[in-house]
């Protein structure tokens, strides 16, 4: 069956799977994406957490992460930056840049 482990627990192996997935989102020309960022994807909109996992399970979470789920979660990580900058620059009284 294999051993159950947090997905956080697991990354480390999954290193050269996570580098394929951001290969392949280069490909797609994903210029900027990481192996970092594939992952923090997959937390967030895959896996929701750090749930328990078997490594079988993990492989076939990331190489079935499609472009459509990592646009999602950047567009979601960009609206979530432009409202702390806004909120920065209200406390600091400084004019928000584009």
């Amino acid at each position: 069956m294999g051993v159950l482990y947090t997905v956080n627990e697991w990354k480390e192996q999954m290193k050269p799977i996570l580098e394929s997935k951001a290969f392949e989102f280069q490909s797609m020309g994903y210029s900027q994406v990481t192996t970092e960022e594939v992952w923090n994807c997959l937390v967030a909109k895959v896996w929701k957490g750090n749930p328990k996992k078997r490594m079988h399970e993990i492989t076939q979470d990331i190489f079935h992460l499609g472009s459509n789920v990592y646009l999602s979660y950047l567009t979601v990580k960009s609206y979530e930056n432009d409202d702390l900058m806004a909120s920065i620059a209200a406390l600091t009284g400084a004019t928000k840049e584009k």
